[in-house]
């Protein structure tokens, strides 16, 4: 089925209850791994809110569907786990956008899948998820109780059938706590400054981060996004387009404090779940991000309890887990999977990338 891009007729914006929730789809998994990264690295956690505050409205403004503004969960997971640091994340961001832009330019986003294989981006998903666990497991024995507490409300509320909004619930728990423990900040704008939080660096994990990184953004956030975009809302988004605006929203937000974003098909689902229908919940996300950013100082962060975060790392590693097995349809593809998820875990994700898309296609010519 061939794909026009963003210039036929545009939805138009609604701004109803059923936005509202279905803007709240999106920040389930946003929100937790924002924290956990600011909680964790050196990053500003109110420029980064900017970032996303900003091209949710762009994005939603732009292709008139509520399309999903996530972390580049590859990356900010090993930034998460300590593999990466923030200036080499920054650069990872950079080289990704750069190449996201290059890649859609030039309409090779589909060449590109075909040469990486789906079970290898779902072992980098195995493999990300495996060490966000492993961080969970290390936080949440800073306060044992505490972590048993919030799993025992992650628990009752699944059974309850609310699995997905279960992270936002502790996060909520969480920030009440920092915000007992510290008070509520007095309101302030970010700074206006290039790399707020430390100059880009590259290195040799920079890359291999981009490099797994761009594995999943092109499966997950660019081909399947457009897929389920015809599907769930009859509109017809090219995978290079998204890719190309996936480059402009690393580039030009990396430089002033924010951290690589992609489109992604699962935050469009949460959308569509909750009730999203138009950009018009991105819009209202967006507006919510930025106003979060007025008040996530410093100090609310430091109070936040290092055992809630764990709890929330760890529903965050569950539900990317079960995404990346739920996928799998045959012994040799998760074979793939596991393999690239457990040599990620001790090795790195980059060589774990690598090595399972060598195996995918020697496993590929032996059918």
């Amino acid at each position: 089925m061939a794909h026009s891009s963003a210039t036929e007729t545009r939805p138009d914006l609604e701004f109803s209850t059923s936005e509202l929730t279905g803007a709240l789809g999106d920040s389930i998994t946003v929100l937790p791994l924002l924290v956990a990264l600011a909680a964790t690295t050196s990053v500003s956690l109110p420029h980064v809110l900017v970032g996303f505050g900003v091209f949710q409205i762009v994005w939603g403004l732009h292709y008139g569907v509520p399309l999903s503004v996530e972390p580049m969960k590859a990356l900010v997971g090993l930034a998460i786990v300590g593999s990466l640091s923030y200036p080499e994340l920054a650069a990872a961001g950079l080289l990704a956008g750069a190449t996201l832009l290059v890649v859609g330019r030039f309409g090779l986003v589909g060449r590109l899948q075909a040469v990486v294989g789906a079970p290898v981006v779902r072992g980098v998903q195995f493999a990300v998820a495996l060490l966000l666990l492993e961080a969970a497991v290390d936080l949440s024995l800073a306060d044992v109780p505490v972590a048993v507490g919030g799993l025992a409300v992650v628990a009752a509320l699944t059974l309850l059938g609310h699995r997905r909004a279960s992270a936002l619930v502790v996060l909520a728990i969480g920030a009440a706590v920092a915000l007992r423990t510290a008070g509520l900040p007095a309101p302030r704008l970010p700074e206006a400054t290039l790399f707020p939080a430390g100059t880009p660096a590259a290195s040799v994990a920079a890359v291999e981060g981009t490099v797994a990184q761009l594995g999943m953004t092109v499966g997950n956030a660019a081909i399947a996004t457009a897929l389920l975009c015809d599907d769930l809302y009859d509109r017809r988004l090219s995978p290079d387009a998204l890719s190309k605006s996936m480059g402009v929203t690393c580039l030009a937000a990396v430089p002033f404090g924010g951290i690589p974003m992609c489109h992604g098909s699962g935050g469009l689902a949460g959308k569509h779940a909750f009730g999203a229908r138009t950009g018009g919940a991105n819009v209202i996300l967006g507006v919510g991000y930025l106003l979060l950013a007025l008040v996530a100082a410093g100090a609310v962060l430091a109070a936040f309890p290092l055992a809630i975060l764990g709890v929330l790392l760890a529903v965050v590693a569950l539900e990317l887990g079960r995404t990346a097995l739920g996928a799998v349809s045959d012994a040799r593809s998760l074979a793939v999977v596991v393999g690239v998820g457990l040599v990620g875990l001790v090795g790195n994700v980059g060589v774990a990338f690598v090595l399972g898309a060598v195996a995918h296609r020697l496993l590929a010519t032996e059918r």
